[in-house]
């Protein structure tokens, strides 16, 4: 790879040449989200192009991670309120304003990308083409209506886009994905969800939350079946009995009735429903690039392939996100951001990318959250392992909330103490994982976590405590 800093001045002229009608940068990034956040004032000396088409700041931002989230919290606090009760406090749920939620919500987000694509483009070395492009050589691209760039450093930061399957009868009716569903107009008074997920499994809990009757259609024998088998089967269970839940189901066709959108499903039922969600994955969108042009090579399911330095097959070309990689993580994409902005400006002291441990939460009812191997994981990988479950109403905290179906499980290494995985299901899980997480990261023992540091009592973080001292080692 070679070096292509120093030599300029800002975008001057020498900078950006004009070699048969292709303007000619530094660095190209096609993808406003984490490939956005690459720039910052180091590459000021760069001619740099920003290609994005839509979406400046990502999925994340606009129709993902973050909205999401916004929604989920007033869906939490709907939920919580009929517990009040059963605490002797007289709490209930009334209503939910979902007018008032999404504007509250988009009302903040909205705003972020017009300011972060003004801001670039008021940057004396940074041109941002608002167009969708392909690649027309190894290191060019087509930018449509504004012509033909090329670059000696191309990041490919492209995303991925939500699928919808082939079934008959839905092209003919309106059906949502997660990228519209937030901007409806009104709160449904039913709605149909297809998928067993987690963005299916997180917008049933808004939904149900708020109100609606949620339908939720899954092939599958059980919900989040990529969770660990324990932490699946029981948020299955749960969900059963907070929304409709139909397993090993599928969609035979679907139909506009006079009364909603008429779902005939594979058991010989009819589910009806005013809104009908259809959250059954994400694919990369390296389809849409042409980069059979470039020498960038992709996996069987469209993943651009990485080395460790996220290059790409192809000289002078990087990838990251979710077209690189099957976590589909906005903070993998984020640290992979950060390797190639490195890389780029260090091309003789390159770092390499860790996904060692890539943890992931699920922000559903009850919340999830995992890092490292399942159990299944490691029985198929025919490993030495021992588990250790840990109830929450088993510890102060957990019985001052009454608690009774959530749990910590932990899969370790006999032998050498190291924890191999780590699975929670229940109140603040996401928070009570960093622990564990940290723990795998750094290479610390079960034992070194657990007594190795205070645990403060009567906090809920006595749930994890209590589960690594349960996990037996040689």
């Amino acid at each position: 790879m070679r070096p292509f800093y120093g030599s300029h001045g800002g975008r001057s002229q020498a900078a950006v040449r004009h070699d048969e009608q292709v303007t000619h940068y530094d660095v190209a990034i096609i993808g406003a989200g984490s490939g956005n956040t690459i720039i910052d004032e180091r590459y000021a000396h760069l001619s740099v192009a920003i290609i994005e088409k839509g979406l400046f700041g990502g999925t994340c931002m606009n129709v993902g991670c973050i909205p999401t989230k916004m929604f989920v919290y007033p869906a939490d606090i709907a939920r919580d309120a009929v517990h009040g009760p059963a605490l002797g406090v007289d709490t209930s749920f009334e209503k939910a304003h979902w007018p008032e939620i999404r504007d509250r919500i988009f009302g903040r987000i909205d705003p972020i990308p017009v300011a972060g694509k003004a801001y670039r483009i008021g940057l004396p070395n940074v041109t941002v083409y608002d167009e969708e492009c392909t690649f027309i050589g190894e290191r060019t691209i087509d930018t449509g209506s504004r012509g033909a760039i090329s670059a000696d450093q191309i990041v490919i930061a492209a995303g991925s886009r939500a699928t919808v399957p082939d079934i008959p009868g839905l092209s003919e009716v309106e059906h949502h994905t997660s990228d519209t569903i937030m901007r409806l107009p009104d709160l449904p008074r039913r709605i149909a969800i297809l998928g067993g997920g987690f963005i299916a499994a997180e917008f049933a809990h808004v939904f149900s939350a708020y109100g609606v009757e949620v339908t939720q259609i899954c092939r599958g024998p059980v919900l989040l079946r990529r969770e660990d088998e324990e932490v699946a089967a029981r948020f299955t269970e749960i969900a059963q009995e907070q929304w409709d839940v139909r397993l090993n189901t599928l969609i035979d066709r679907v139909d506009q009735g006079a009364t909603g959108i008429r779902l005939q499903l594979t058991d010989s039922t009819i589910v009806e429903a005013d809104v009908l969600l259809v959250a059954t994955g994400r694919v990369p969108n390296s389809d849409l690039l042409d980069l059979t042009r470039t020498g960038v090579e992709t996996d069987a399911d469209g993943v651009i392939k990485v080395d460790k330095f996220q290059r790409t097959t192809a000289d002078g070309i990087w990838a990251l996100g979710d077209i690189a990689n099957h976590h589909q993580l906005k903070h993998v994409a984020n640290h992979e951001a950060r390797v190639i902005q490195h890389n780029l400006l260090h091309p003789d002291d390159l770092v390499a990318n860790n996904r060692t441990f890539v943890p992931a939460a699920v922000f559903t009812s009850p919340q999830i959250a995992s890092v490292g191997l399942t159990e299944q994981d490691a029985r198929a990988q025919g490993l030495d392992y021992v588990t250790a479950v840990q109830q929450y109403g088993d510890v102060a905290y957990g019985w001052a909330m009454e608690d009774t179906r959530h749990f910590v499980k932990l899969i370790a290494d006999p032998s050498t103490g190291l924890l191999l995985g780590a699975h929670l299901i229940g109140p603040q899980a996401s928070v009570l994982i960093q622990v564990l997480i940290q723990a795998m990261s750094l290479g610390q023992t079960v034992d070194e976590v657990a007594r190795g540091q205070y645990w403060i009592h009567p906090a809920l973080a006595e749930v994890v405590e209590n589960a690594l001292l349960k996990v037996h080692l040689r």
